[in-house]
């Protein structure tokens, strides 16, 4: 027996300066990733916000340079100070992006509010740079210092001569050490910085994206009156009524809200604080909703508005709601340094205590809107009633008299369902779903085809939804229920996995099919549970040896790799019914040698957006995204 190591002091490591953020970013960024490669952007950015939310910057400008791996962020506000600070002796400029928690946003004198609370945003952006660069105008001079993962490689340089103007101009260029793909999304800033535009209204935001040699300025007087707007027509959903309910409060929160009642089935909140999308809610968006639910139940309690036999629940009240939401919290406290969740239980009773009266008002004075807000609501409850009883259907005809399950009987159900490797392949058609049945493994692995194509079910109500004989068998099968009967802890299979042919009706069915799990069973999703698999296009065979392709650029590379061997034969799959049960299990269903793709929802918001633009009623969003990429029409496959 071996003597336990000692463990003294000399074991513990203390990391000093910027280290930790370099060892540990996700602990500061969320990970690595495309949202942590562009939280670095934010950070930047939330910082020039921070100068004109607190009234001292009129104008801020983005640049993507070039190759799209390199950000400056410039604002004309006071500059970050230059001057040596009292017990480092070291310029603040330099404390402020080198050291974690050095800021001037702690003591509220400075800043009101603020988005960059921590004080160790800019410091991280520097932390995880291969270079950055700092430019100051302030007092009449230009200072300028360059960094180099996180520690200067220059001191502080004053240029010759005098300045004119202030502000503050941030240049990096992520570290590729750190990061695994450093590629900077044009559309995720262009769409970031426009709701900063609108959020602030008045502020002039200019997008310069030197990449594809474009230049776009974003200015909204009208603030989030103008991006409710916005909103609604992107969500191709119409009004109910003209005017939106408007109200700005500055009671130690200050607020602003805006939202209409739409035809849309669903609720879409949009909430901000100090600046910063929270994607998660909090409790600003709990606020807002109770007092939303109070005051429109006290007006049709008041006025006995409620026709017999209809039970009008919080849901119906807010379906159909589309608001922005924006408020500013002196001292913000969110859920990690990603900002995505409001914590500060205060705000909560103090929005809705402003919103509940307002609105209640607004009602009263508004009689007509308020009437046919009121039927509106009155249509959701009965129409959630009807879903109710369509669910309730299904799941009283999946059950027997001796409680087994009554499954589709399309279904070939595997012979341990609820296993932890247990599967379900949902796949296109009969001939496909015959040869996927012979090469399964039937013990973990079930089959469900599906005939054509599924119903779209973007703004579709449930009723519509469990009507459909495909949606309502894959349901069934599923075991877990829908809606209010939805219980996840009754799914039959671990792994929900979409399997459809490798050409252009492949990939729309596959779209409709996680357009039904994102509206309708996202926690399947939130959860994963959900996959994709990979088929492939080609199979080639060289001599004895086969290859498989999973597309056209797969087959060139494998093409090149058996160059100079004996003569490939190349076979193109027309679709998974064509393959051989062998075919299908080797490439798509053997665990050992398929590819899978996980769905996940990495920003909630931007996943809402396209699934509407792309399986919403307005055709128009549609036809921009394929003009956006019509140069890529070649490689299609028709």
């Amino acid at each position: 027996m071996t003597a336990a190591r000692s463990y003294t002091a000399k074991d513990i490591t203390a990391l000093e300066g910027l280290d930790p953020v370099r060892k540990r970013p996700g602990m500061y960024i969320g990970g690595v990733d495309e949202r942590g490669l562009h939280h670095l952007c934010w950070e930047i950015l939330d910082n020039a916000v921070d100068e004109a939310m607190n009234g001292h910057a009129s104008e801020i400008t983005l640049t993507l340079h070039p190759g799209r791996e390199q950000i400056t962020v410039s604002d004309n506000g006071r500059g970050i100070p230059v001057d040596k600070h009292p017990k480092t002796k070291k310029p603040a400029l330099e404390m402020v992006l080198t050291e974690l928690h050095a800021g001037g946003k702690f003591e509220g004198q400075n800043y009101k509010t603020s988005g960059g609370l921590h004080g160790v945003g800019a410091s991280v952006v520097n932390a995880l740079s291969k270079s950055l660069t700092a430019t100051v105008k302030r007092d009449g001079g230009e200072y300028r210092m360059e960094f180099k993962r996180g520690k200067p490689t220059t001191k502080l340089l004053k240029k010759k001569g005098t300045a004119r103007g202030t502000g503050t101009t941030i240049t990096f260029e992520p570290d590729a050490t750190i990061f695994p793909k450093i590629e900077f999304d044009a559309d995720t800033i262009r769409q970031r910085l426009e709701v900063t535009s609108f959020l602030h209204k008045g502020v002039k935001v200019v997008f310069v994206n030197d990449d594809a040699k474009t230049r776009e300025t974003f200015q909204h007087e009208n603030g989030i009156a103008d991006y409710l707007n916005a909103v609604i027509k992107q969500r191709s959903t119409r009004p109910i009524h003209d005017a939106d309910f408007a109200l700005e409060r500055d009671n130690g929160v200050r607020m602003e809200m805006c939202f209409r009642w739409t035809e849309s089935t669903d609720e879409h909140v949009r909430s901000y604080v100090n600046g910063i999308p929270t994607g998660s809610g909090g409790s600003h968006e709990s606020g807002f909703r109770a007092g939303l639910n109070k005051a429109v139940r006290n007006f049709i309690d008041t006025h006995k508005l409620t026709p017999r036999g209809v039970k009008i629940t919080p849901d119906d009240i807010r379906e159909g709601v589309v608001a922005i939401l924006s408020v500013f919290v002196p001292d913000p406290q969110f859920q990690g340094q990603t900002k995505d969740r409001l914590n500060n239980p205060e705000v909560q009773p103090t929005i809705d205590n402003a919103l509940r009266p307002a609105l209640e008002q607004w009602l009263n004075e508004n009689r007509s809107v308020a009437e046919t807000i009121v039927a509106r609501i009155v249509a959701a409850a009965r129409a959630r009633a009807a879903s109710r009883a369509a669910a309730d259907a299904i799941t009283r005809k999946t059950v027997t008299s001796s409680n087994r399950l009554t499954l589709p009987g399309k279904l070939s159900d595997c012979t341990a369902p609820g296993r932890h490797d247990s599967e379900l392949f949902i796949v296109e058609g009969d001939s496909a779903g015959g040869s996927a049945k012979q090469g399964r493994d039937r013990v973990t692995q079930a089959i469900l085809p599906l005939r054509g194509k599924v119903l779209n079910t973007e703004s579709t109500a449930l009723t519509k939804v469990l009507s459909n004989k495909e949606l309502s068998d894959l349901v069934t099968a599923l075991g877990c229920g829908i809606g209010k009967h939805f219980d996840p802890g009754k799914l039959r299979y671990q792994r929900v996995i979409l399997l459809a042919d490798a050409d252009s009706d492949g990939h729309h069915i596959t779209t409709l099919l996680l357009t039904f799990f994102f509206r309708h069973l996202r926690p399947l999703i939130e959860d994963g549970h959900v996959f994709i698999a990979v088929p492939p296009l080609y199979r080639v065979e060289v001599g004895k040896e086969k290859f498989y392709a999973a597309d056209e650029a797969d087959r060139q590379r494998i093409l090149a790799e058996v160059n100079g061997r004996a003569k490939p034969e190349i076979t193109r799959f027309k679709g998974l019914g064509e393959m051989m049960a062998k075919d299908l299990w080797d490439t798509t269903l053997n665990p050992a040698t398929r590819r899978l793709l996980r769905v996940e929802i990495t920003d909630a918001l931007a996943a809402d957006t396209v699934m509407n633009e792309l399986m919403g009623k307005d055709p128009s969003a549609r036809f921009r995204f394929i003009m956006d990429r019509a140069e890529d029409a070649e490689e299609l496959d028709v």
